[in-house]
């Protein structure tokens, strides 16, 4: 598939196309064709992008519009966006590899669900009343005061997103910003930038002002500038957590907010009394869905010993049945990874795997019949120790990891037992006592027997320990676009 923009080998910064000297091929990871020439921006352009915002920011109209006004604007984006839904569509699978039903339903249906809920949230209350006070002063009498706290857009943000879900990502982090007033800088992959800069084409198709979004691409340099300059009062960033600590440091010297959406080795608990269809299904997308390259799959699976062999085997019998293909046919099930880099982790970890005593039970090799695209077998393997490699790092690529435990405070301590807290899950018919178990785990969400059945749009998004901090989505996602100020004023 070959992508066309209107504006070919350009930016897009202060409302404007701007040039590129550099190019990069773009390539689709199920055939490696190439499927587009991208624009490489320089630090220049990020430079110029930053002045933008900083000035729609501090002398544009934009955070003095009112949250009405916005909410129309943003209004009329998503309706430019979902006239182009089939487009972005086409992209997300050409770009990130995504299945066809992925890229419709988890890919663009999601992200849009969530967007018109955060449109429709933004009028929240922006100004609090403080309750009234009765304070000695030092004339000896007693001053009446009260005061309101009022939340305020923080400024210039630096969007940072990664190839896995861009165009998820990319709404997630500039929809919410723009609503409570902020400015955008948008830097995605430099394997997905395509559906990115078509963002671009809708903010000018609608009439965004001019710095409100900018869009660009660019090499190490350019992505250091976004996180170290002074101009920038928030960087949120979506990627691994080695890339978030970096830019923790790169940001500390100029005092910025951070939001860090980073990795996850994220547990799923199948207790004895689990229905075993359901975990099995659970675990069999856990290691399919986009080849598991999303940070909050559930790719560590303790299951309860007497109940192991059943699971193993029939998630094993269901990764051997998913189609492997490109995904521009409809009946496949399971694409690419997004690159050879990717496939190659993935084949290390494999190796690691086996070195540390785990059984394979299915998979771990590239499959047979493609000489082209970034493919590998969705892979499990059994009788995995929980302080092994294979368990406790993120792989970022199809294996799932099976543990076994005998009682629920094992199990607990086991998905404890992680440097990352994102996400888990947990099977069993006694849902009372799954959900005592799950205010036990230290993640940043836990479902419970599948959960609500897709992310809930105001329901808070994101983990802690090395899985970052920070919340997307809902009202605690627009306040993270915030700082609060107290306005204090004497009654009597």
């Amino acid at each position: 598939m070959a992508v066309s923009l209107k504006h070919k080998n350009a930016l897009y910064v202060n409302g404007e196309w701007v040039a590129a000297d550099q190019l990069e091929a773009v390539i689709n990871p199920a055939d490696e064709s190439v499927i587009a020439e991208a624009p490489v921006g320089s630090s220049a352009h990020v430079d110029a992008a930053l002045q933008a915002a900083y000035d729609a920011f501090h002398k544009g109209p934009w955070p003095r519009m009112s949250v009405h006004e916005r909410q129309a604007k943003l209004s009329a984006f998503l309706d430019a966006v979902d006239a182009r839904k089939e487009q972005i569509i086409s992209l997300l699978v050409a770009e990130a590899g995504a299945t066809q039903m992925m890229a419709g339903f988890l890919q663009y249906g999601i992200p849009m669900k969530h967007a018109r809920k955060t449109v429709e949230i933004c009028t929240r209350p922006d100004v609090t009343t403080l309750p009234v006070e009765l304070t000695p002063n030092a004339m000896g009498t007693t001053t009446l005061g009260t005061g309101v706290l009022s939340r305020e857009p923080i400024g210039v943000v630096a969007a940072i997103t990664p190839y896995n879900y861009p165009f998820f990502l990319n709404i997630g982090k500039v929809i919410p910003a723009l609503a409570v007033g902020c400015t955008v800088v948008l830097k995605p992959s430099p394997y997905t930038p395509i559906n990115t800069l078509l963002l671009g084409e809708i903010a000018d198709e609608v009439g965004l002002p001019k710095g409100v979004l900018n869009i660009v691409t660019g090499d190490i340099e350019a992505g250091t500038l976004l996180t170290t300059d002074k101009r920038v009062d928030l960087v949120h960033f979506t990627g691994s957590d080695k890339v978030g600590s970096a830019i923790q440091a790169q940001a500390a010297p100029t005092l910025k907010r951070c939001i860090m959406e980073l990795g996850g080795k994220s547990a799923m608990i199948v207790r004895a009394d689990a229905n075993l269809q359901e975990a099995i299904m659970s675990g069999i997308m856990g290691v399919t869905v986009h080849c598991a390259q999303g940070c909050a799959q559930l790719t560590r699976h303790l299951v309860h010993n007497s109940i192991r062999k059943q699971y193993v085997e029939g998630v094993a019998a269901g990764l051997r049945q998913v189609k492997i293909g490109n995904p521009i046919d409809p009946t496949v099930t399971y694409g690419p990874l997004i690159r050879e880099v990717a496939r190659t982790r993935t084949e290390n970890y494999v190796e690691i795997a086996k070195s540390e005593g785990a059984r394979l039970v299915t998979g771990g090799r590239r499959p047979d019949g493609f000489d082209k695209g970034f493919y590998y077998e969705p892979t499990l393997f059994d009788d995995v120790q929980n302080s092994s490699r294979l368990a406790q790092e993120e792989v970022f690529g199809p294996i799932g990891a099976v543990i076994g435990f005998d009682t629920d405070e094992e199990a607990i301590a086991m998905a404890n037992d992680s440097d990352f807290g994102l996400s888990g899950g947990i099977y069993s018919a006694d849902a009372g006592l799954a959900y005592e178990m799950a205010r036990q785990i230290r993640t940043g969400g836990v479902s419970i027997n599948g959960g609500a059945g897709t992310m809930m749009s105001e329901a808070p998004f994101g983990g802690i320990k090395r899985s970052g901090y920070g919340r997307e989505y809902g009202i605690e996602g627009l306040n993270e676009f915030t700082y609060m100020k107290t306005i204090s004023f004497r009654a009597a």
